[in-house]
């Protein structure tokens, strides 16, 4: 199969004050230290391919009192130019919310809106042609959802976490070609319903096994054709080679510390 990759614009944060001083998720461990100039190149390495790859990034100003902005998908999710803010669920990150604001207010976005209820941006949506899949369970509420679909207009399938080490959706489910609503995820993460619901939608997902979910395997970005996504998810690179996409292994382990990969870093700014 021929794939075309579509130039994306990308909205990424650098980790000039990453650190991992409380454990907000499965994943951070405050007493492992955070190499933050190889947390740096990491990321660079991420945001340079995004530009090889014919990919325009902007890029927010990080705050040394959000150690956390580097993961940048959280803070809103963006529908045709549309964004709906995020609300977070922990107080470590609250702030994060209203610099992201800022930056969509200053850079041309007329239609922001601050939620009403939790909703941790990309986080917890993900964007097909058809759907806004929407993940609940640990960090975002069902009421976000509802809020969603009246905001962008658009039909949101709620789906349930039940993996602590998956908390976020974009944790456990990747979409690999927004056009043909094409996707892989793990199915262990979801609940028995909304495995059904997933298989129902998407009958021919790409599934991912423990391993490659447990190395971060689906919090991976894809445009089409090249799908960046952490390197130990080695299980993965095959079966996207089999189905037209091109795999792009990246070492993101710092940034791992803090329960993020390339996903994370990355939030889609969609015109």
């Amino acid at each position: 199969m021929n794939r075309d990759a579509t130039p994306r614009r990308y909205l990424m944060c650098a980790p000039t004050h990453f650190r991992v001083t409380y454990s907000i998720n499965p994943w951070m461990d405050p007493s492992k230290p955070v190499d933050l100039p190889l947390a740096q190149t990491q990321w660079e390495d991420l945001r340079d391919r995004y530009r090889s790859l014919g990919h325009t990034v902007e890029l927010l100003t990080p705050r040394p009192d959000l150690p956390d902005m580097v993961f940048a998908a959280n803070g809103a999710t963006v529908i045709d130019g549309r964004v709906l803010g995020a609300l977070f669920a922990y107080r470590e990150r609250f702030e994060e919310a209203g610099a992201h604001r800022d930056w969509f207010r200053e850079n041309g976005f007329a239609e922001v809106q601050e939620p009403e209820h939790v909703n941790e941006g990309e986080g917890d949506f993900a964007v097909t042609a058809s759907y806004l899949l929407a993940g609940r369970g640990f960090r975002s509420s069902p009421l976000s959802h509802m809020e969603a679909q009246e905001f962008f207009g658009v039909p949101v399938i709620g789906l349930d976490l039940v993996d602590p080490r998956y908390y976020h959706l974009d944790t456990a489910l990747c979409v690999l070609d927004t056009a043909a609503d094409e996707i892989m995820y793990y199915p262990d993460a979801f609940s028995a319903a909304s495995r059904a619901v997933l298989r129902r939608l998407f009958p021919d997902a790409l599934l991912a096994r423990e391993a490659d979910a447990a190395a971060f395997g689906l919090n991976s970005v894809s445009d089409g054709r090249h799908v960046l996504l952490p390197q130990g998810a080695a299980g993965l690179l095959d079966p996207l080679r089999d189905r037209g996409f091109e795999p792009i292994p990246m070492d993101l382990g710092e940034l791992l510390k803090g329960g993020g990969s390339v996903k994370c870093c990355t939030q889609e700014l969609r015109a």
